[in-house]
């Protein structure tokens, strides 16, 4: 396979994302993968996918996922069939069970979903916020066609006095690469002890620096030389992604959260891309929810919320899959 070719294709379509990378394979370096190109009669790339392979010892199997996968046009049906063409081999070869997938796909794209249930995939469109191995919501704001300074002044008025209050206060933001790790680290500590939230490893965030070089950095806040707030975002198809944020539990009133984002997307608007994709926005409708509070601060920036249509499951062992979901459950309940 042409490693060179999938990335061209993944990296420049509509739906690709960065976990179809060929490069989220040294993120995910504790399992194994496969790679898909399908071409057409003419020799032309219609899609690609990333397939990760989980083997499960006890059972003799193996469970495949392809995280925001497939890329291609889902309305082309002899694309879907040249890919799941390929797919029944690679389980064939691995001994798998079942197949996830949560593509880039509309909630209202009905055709997309209908196509792929026709190829045997199970939809889990009933499935909500956490049930969902990816977050079905994201926050987005479209960029082209306009300036960095057009995009500044669609902000909501409170959230412009905001960056312009950390920028008066003396906050500084910098795009830092692995040296700023042991700052973000401390940061994310700090989070996930107050919001109650398991965290990445350190080692864990340096992975996606290395695998994806000079397309993903860390965004970072000092006041005095000391951190405040940082994210990790990788600019990868078009679209700049704010992948993982903290920030300290000090001096929030300097509002560096406000001054980080605001940097990131005039980041990504110069770079003249296409989204910029504050990602994951669960239960964003329900205002009594713990997770509300992070929908109400991206809103001031004026984006939109996108629903996907969610998970797809295809079952090639109906006996192993029942084997293997009883097994996986219960060791959650132990756990």
């Amino acid at each position: 396979m042409d490693i060179n070719e999938y990335e061209n294709f993944c990296s420049k379509n509509i739906n690709g994302s960065f976990t179809q990378s060929s490069r989220w394979t040294r993120v995910k370096d504790n399992w194994s993968s496969e790679h898909i190109i399908a071409n057409d009669r003419n020799g032309n790339t219609v899609g690609t996918m990333l397939i990760l392979v989980k083997k499960i010892p006890f059972l003799k199997t193996s469970m495949l996922y392809a995280p925001r996968g497939p890329v291609c046009d889902f309305h082309d049906r002899n694309a879907l069939n040249l890919i799941f063409e390929q797919v029944k081999l690679i389980a064939k070869k691995h001994r798998a069970y079942t197949l996830k997938i949560d593509p880039l796909i509309d909630e209202n794209d009905f055709e997309a979903i209908e196509n792929f249930k026709s190829l045997g995939f199970v939809y889990h469109g009933e499935k909500v916020g956490y049930e969902n191995t990816q977050c079905r919501e994201n926050y987005r704001i479209e960029l082209k066609g306009r300036t960095a300074q057009e995009i500044f002044e669609s902000f909501k008025p409170k959230c412009r006095y905001n960056i312009r209050l950390a920028e008066r206060k003396g906050v500084q933001c910098k795009f830092c690469g692995k040296e700023a790790l042991g700052d973000f680290d401390s940061l994310m500590k700090q989070t996930s002890a107050r919001d109650g939230f398991d965290m990445r490893t350190k080692e864990y965030f340096a992975k996606i620096l290395d695998a994806f070089g000079e397309s993903a950095g860390l965004c970072m806040c000092y006041y005095d030389e000391i951190p405040l707030s940082g994210a990790l975002f990788i600019d990868y198809a078009d679209t700049v992604s704010y992948v993982y944020g903290c920030s300290s539990d000090n001096l929030r009133k300097l509002m560096p959260n406000y001054l980080m984002q605001w940097n990131m997307i005039r980041y990504a608007a110069e770079r003249g891309r296409r989204i910029y994709d504050f990602c994951g926005v669960p239960y964003w409708y329900d205002e009594i929810h713990r997770n509300y509070g992070v929908y109400r601060f991206k809103q001031g920036f004026n984006g939109e919320v996108k629903t996907w249509a969610g998970e797809f499951d295809y079952t090639f062992k109906s006996a192993t899959n029942f084997c293997a979901e009883v097994v996986m459950k219960a060791r959650k309940l132990l756990m």
